[in-house]
């Protein structure tokens, strides 16, 4: 069979995976990925099992690559489907185990189906016939890339839902100052004084790559990090461990901003970048200062964006806060293929009102922009 089940990515030489990669993104690296399975971070009773899905030609050649998980929950996933899940509950139906091809804990639209387009299309062809056959109630691919959408769309029985995040784009900015005169008198003004409220608690900030961090730092990191968890009396899905195999494997790609008052650590930002893109992942703080998360989590990063000549600056899911701070409505992307047929036909029809209403909320978010108008001050 050229389709194969891979339950560990460490089985397949980084290498091998990484040569079916057709973007630079960081995520769907076999470093990424490997961490988050080498750390514990997914696996045993995370609910997330990885369950890869690898394509072969008759030559016994990798052509195609799909990263999957059987997941028993919805946890991690920011593509709601708990409302699906109570109604197969209710109705008798199994939804768990279901298989789903993302990134863990990453809500960043990406390459899913990895490899030759073509032999794309057969392992997807292939997995979504046989889930019946696996036990599985269905298979989403999250957050997908305009490449992945278009295998998708034409292909029988595929769902597409669509959601909306907000990212930041630099419009050929010499530096901060040259962002902040693209927007309106009142918001202008807004961005400087809580910049100016930050400085003024007497905060500074230290930008530092993968490789820079001392493990000290690296403790500090987590730190920050589980407690934006613990203090909503929840547990972090990361381990420690998966922070220090990320400096080990993927150094390169690693930002970290360390906020300090006088000296003394306080907050801090970890991000990535691939290609023209800076991606904002984890923040977290031990104390609470006046619009810290502001400026640790879209200030800095734009201002490093900038300096960097990166085109555009993910911050993660949600958070209508980042509008009148110039992060735009993004529509993202994910597919639900269900082989129950009656929910296959109830989801179909809520998503079609849910795109619609989605696509309203996103031109609407428009009108929050805080960028001045021709003629405006």
């Amino acid at each position: 069979m050229p389709l194969h089940t891979l339950p560990r990515l460490s089985q397949l030489p980084a290498a091998s995976w990484d040569a079916l990669l057709s973007t630079p993104q960081p995520f769907v690296r076999h470093a990424f990925l490997s961490a988050l399975e080498d750390s514990g971070s997914v696996g045993g009773r995370s609910g997330w099992q990885p369950s890869h899905r690898l394509w072969y030609d008759e030559q016994g050649r990798l052509q195609a690559a799909m990263p999957t998980y059987l997941k028993q929950h919805s946890y991690g996933e920011y593509v709601f489907d708990h409302a699906w899940a109570d109604a197969c509950r209710r109705a008798g139906i199994a939804y768990y185990p279901k298989l789903l091809g993302a990134v863990p804990f990453s809500p960043v639209s990406g390459a899913r189906l990895l490899g030759e387009p073509h032999a794309a299309a057969r392992l997807l062809d292939e997995l979504s016939a046989g889930l019946p056959g696996e036990g599985l109630s269905s298979l989403h691919v999250n957050f997908t890339t305009p490449a992945c959408d278009a295998l998708l769309e034409p292909r029988s029985g595929w769902l597409p839902r669509l959601g909306c995040q907000f990212h930041w784009h630099n419009r050929g900015y010499r530096d901060f100052q040259d962002f902040l005169d693209a927007l309106s008198s009142r918001k202008r003004k807004q961005l400087r004084k809580e910049r100016e409220q930050v400085a003024g608690q007497g905060i500074e900030f230290d930008w530092l790559q993968g490789h820079q961090l001392s493990e000290a730092q690296w403790d500090f990191v987590y730190l920050c990090y589980a407690n934006t968890y613990h203090v909503r009396g929840q547990a972090p899905y990361l381990t420690r461990d998966f922070f220090s195999l990320l400096a080990e494997r993927m150094p390169e790609a690693l930002r970290v901003v360390l906020a300090q008052q006088h000296g003394r650590p306080v907050a801090m930002a970890l991000s990535l970048v691939g290609g023209d893109t800076f991606y904002g992942r984890y923040w977290g703080c031990l104390a609470e200062f006046d619009r810290l998360h502001f400026e640790t989590c879209f200030y800095q990063g734009m201002e490093w964006a900038i300096a960097e000549g990166l085109e555009r600056f993910d911050a993660g899911a949600q958070g209508e806060h980042k509008l009148i701070r110039g992060f735009e409505p993004v529509i993202t992307r994910s597919w639900h293929h269900l082989a129950h047929p009656g929910l296959q036909a109830a989801v179909a029809g809520f998503l079609e009102q849910e795109r619609s209403g989605v696509r309203v909320y996103a031109e609407q978010a428009r009108s929050y922009l805080p960028f001045r108008q021709s003629g405006q001050a």
